[in-house]
């Protein structure tokens, strides 16, 4: 068996991989991290997950969470990242990361990290989600600038970033698929009257409500047609066995930044 640790167990994200290792052939749960404030520290990985005990007791301490893992998995928040980069790199434990929502000076110190460590991030650990993301960059690419980019996407009321950053994602795909920059392109929603739509741009619009796992949709619309491509994810668990797949394939790899189009070889 191989070990894993779970850095941000008692996030929605953290449970499903305490739930998912339960049930994996090939990797057991070694670690687990929450924050200093979390109620989940002292208890039980498995009871926080309600899979019942795991013999792996929730801890703030990043060493003591990462010791004797062959991979972690990253869903914490953007400012835990710094120090869990830190640790990952003093220990030489390869990092899946899966927590959205970060700045350029974090997307920095993860390819710093990825010069001396194995390093896998991704906006959204979905296997479909990246085959979407590879769809997506044909159809920019194949179609004429005319047909405008479109992405609309829903998540549920608890969600604190937006527009997601599965959204985002795609909107790059699609820039970089026409040579452009989502700096220059992206107008992150309307109101009032806004004019004419500019031409090139990529339009973003979010909704949040519910219990709504993940929805997005891309749309390219030109003049009498329109070419959607969407996906929709209905249980969180398919995140969660993406991020585990993307820890298999990290194991072993040299230091380097990986993505999940690496893991399905696209």
């Amino acid at each position: 068996m191989t070990n894993v640790a779970i850095l941000g167990v008692s996030g929605r994200m953290g449970r499903c991989l305490v739930r998912a290792l339960r049930e994996d052939p090939e990797l057991v749960l070694s670690g687990a991290l929450a924050s200093p404030a979390s109620t989940a520290l002292g208890r039980d990985a498995g009871d926080v997950a309600e899979t019942g005990p795991v013999a792996v007791e929730v801890t703030a301490d990043r060493r003591r969470a990462l010791a004797g893992a062959a991979v972690a998995v990253d869903f914490t928040l953007p400012e835990a990242l710094g120090e869990n980069l830190a640790t990952a790199t003093a220990l030489g434990i390869p990092l899946v990361i899966g927590t959205t929502g970060l700045a350029a000076e974090q997307h920095a110190a993860i390819r710093r990290a990825s010069a001396a460590l194995p390093v896998l991030v991704a906006p959204n650990m979905s296997l479909a989600v990246n085959l979407l993301f590879a769809l997506v960059g044909q159809a920019a690419a194949a179609l004429p600038e005319s047909y405008d980019i479109e992405i609309l996407e829903a998540h549920h009321r608890h969600k604190v970033d937006a527009p997601s950053g599965t959204a985002l994602r795609l909107g790059e795909i699609a820039c970089g698929a026409r040579d452009r920059s989502l700096a220059d392109l992206a107008v992150y929603g309307r109101v009032g009257r806004t004019g004419e739509r500019t031409p090139g741009t990529i339009g973003f619009a979010s909704l949040r409500g519910g219990d709504i796992v993940g929805e997005h949709r891309v749309l390219f619309a030109g003049t009498g047609e329109t070419l959607e491509l969407a996906h929709r994810a209905t249980d969180r668990m398919t995140f969660a066995h993406g991020a585990l797949a993307a820890s298999r394939w990290l194991i072993g790899r040299p230091p380097g930044l990986y993505g999940m189009a690496d893991v399905l070889g696209i």
